[in-house]
């Protein structure tokens, strides 16, 4: 297993003192490997669990040429470009029947659809284009109307026998568990649930619900951090509040190493003489301190906690105090991670371009997230405005917003009218 430091040593001018944000997060993808263990779990406990191999096929889709619509099929070999087809209705055939009818030249059969399609029928003429004689029994296909195998459905034209529907690290969301479902398949092998721990450190922070006294602050990160994780299909261990006191540090961290596959802290790798996680982490595994090249959230942590039980380290991911700067650090950085540890093998949901409706000041030289509310103006076209106040604690002006505004490291001051990438909330939250 490579050290952090054999990781960084493979970073092109890698400085821990102002560390670009692309080179974080491909420092976190040489850290972090997939989980192995798997479970089998029914279609409906799968949903927003990871695939853990390729589903294969078990049939053809559809299992066999059906009518895609309502209306008449016959042999399109007799249709003629230049004069009318008229034809017989021989039967009727309905969807979810066995039905084998012999249909003779000049004859046709009404059909229903996702009805199969008769031996030597391959046309369907739809209800409505239909010319009926008053009786119902024959009808008049115009000339020039359809051609040869229109509105057939093929059979294996959407899925064949043996092929891979769904492929190994897929989030299973509602359209896979729907193509399960369609191929009779009861049950998925899925990866388990990672499990991560979260604790916020500082004798400042107070929890929800008790008296406040002067100078601390209610406890925002980890309420903030579990409905990401949970959202993210993580089992989450809380551990509360931890002390800024060396002792309880070094015991938290040694009872979730033992229990978990990663550890997220807020607080506590700055540089302040109380913030204990930095020295604690470095006495109880392999850890880096950054001040990454972004706005919010430059300092950050990253490492492993050695556990006795366990082959390799648990990851553990120190995040910043400040309220906006932990959910920042945690899109940016945390959440990628997670999902490979996960086996995810999903894009990332892409970045939008929107047209800001303001300027925007911006320094060369590192990443900006600035908090932003997407909608379109009146031509339809995307815009995008900041949400008030960008400080670093200002956790209102992220509750305004639908996105954020990603300046990057080389990009300078934004003029108005200027086009922007936004990184949406929909999809990562």
């Amino acid at each position: 297993m490579k050290t952090l430091a054999d990781i960084a040593a493979q970073l092109q001018g890698y400085d821990p003192q102002s560390l670009p944000v692309a080179e974080v997060q491909a420092f976190l993808r040489e850290l972090v490997s997939p989980i192995e263990d798997t479970e089998d779990l029914s279609l409906l406990e799968s949903s927003n669990r990871i695939l853990a191999g390729d589903l294969i096929c078990p049939i053809d889709v559809p299992q066999h040429d059906n009518s895609a619509m309502d209306g008449y099929a016959f042999a399109g070999s007799q249709l003629d470009p230049n004069r009318p087809l008229s034809l017989r209705v021989a039967t009727t055939v309905r969807a979810g029947r066995s039905s084998h009818p012999s249909v003779g030249p000049g004859e046709c059969v009404k059909i229903m659809t996702g009805a199969v399609m008769p031996a030597g029928l391959d046309t369907v003429l739809p209800q409505e284009l239909a010319q009926l004689s008053p009786d119902g029994l024959s009808l008049t296909v115009a000339p020039g109307l359809l051609r040869i195998g229109d509105n057939r459905r093929l059979r294996g034209e959407d899925l064949q026998r043996g092929q891979a529907a769904l492929r190994r690290g897929q989030r299973l969301g509602p359209a896979q568990l729907g193509l399960a479902a369609s191929l009779g398949i009861s049950e998925l092998r899925v990866y388990r649930k990672l499990k991560v721990a979260c604790f916020s450190t500082g004798d400042e922070i107070v929890l929800p619900g008790h008296a406040l006294p002067e100078a601390a602050v209610y406890d925002s990160n980890r309420y903030t951090l579990i409905g990401l994780l949970r959202g993210l299909g993580c089992e989450v261990l809380d551990l509360g509040l931890v002390a800024d006191e060396p002792a309880q540090l070094k015991a938290t961290f040694e009872q979730a190493a033992r229990q978990v596959d990663a550890i997220i802290s807020s607080g506590g790798v700055s540089v302040g003489e109380a913030d204990h996680t930095k020295a604690m982490m470095r006495e109880l595994g392999d850890v880096v301190f950054w001040r990454v090249a972004m706005r919010p959230g430059r300092p950050m942590a990253v490492g492993r906690i050695k556990a006795a039980d366990r082959a390799t380290g648990t990851v553990m991911f120190g995040l910043p105090g400040n309220p906006v700067a932990v959910m920042v650090t945690f899109l940016a950085f945390v959440r990628p991670a997670l999902l490979q540890m996960m086996g995810c093998t999903d894009a990332p949901p892409p970045l939008l371009k929107a047209r800001s409706v303001q300027s925007l000041r911006k320094k060369p030289g590192r990443t900006e997230y600035q908090r932003g509310w997407v909608d379109t103006d009146g031509q339809g076209q995307l815009q995008v405005r900041v949400t008030g106040d960008q400080g670093s604690g200002v956790l209102s002006s992220m509750d305004k917003a639908n996105g954020l505004i990603v300046l990057h490291h080389l990009q300078g001051p934004v003029a108005q009218g200027q086009s922007v990438d936004v990184m949406m909330f929909s999809g990562v939250i």
